[in-house]
């Protein structure tokens, strides 16, 4: 049984006990947080696809940590000026363990 679930503007496929990182969400660790944009679930063989989203189901999630994922370096320059500008970027995360999917 898996779901495709969308936060934080991006999609992902999820099943249960599954850990990804998902945007950053802004709850405390060790909280629980619920889903509700399931866009397709698949459930025994049998493919739900909503219009946009199934009704009714949802996706339970366990918040393990909240972080900052590596720095990405932004380099700018333009050739034969002398300008050149580094800038830095670390991401904000939330990681969540899938718990439960209830279609």
């Amino acid at each position: 049984m898996y779901a495709i679930i969308a936060t934080g503007g991006k999609q992902y496929k999820v099943a249960e006990g599954d850990i990804i990182k998902v945007e950053k969400l802004g709850v405390s660790k060790d909280s629980n947080v619920t889903f509700d944009q399931v866009l397709v679930v698949n459930k025994d063989g049998s493919v739900v696809v909503g219009d946009p989203t199934v009704s009714g189901a949802t996706v339970d999630a366990l918040v393990l940590e909240e972080g900052k994922a590596k720095k990405v370096v932004v380099y700018r320059y333009k050739r034969k000026s002398g300008y050149h500008k580094k800038n830095g970027h670390r991401q904000p995360f939330t990681k969540v363990k899938i718990e439960k999917i209830n279609a």
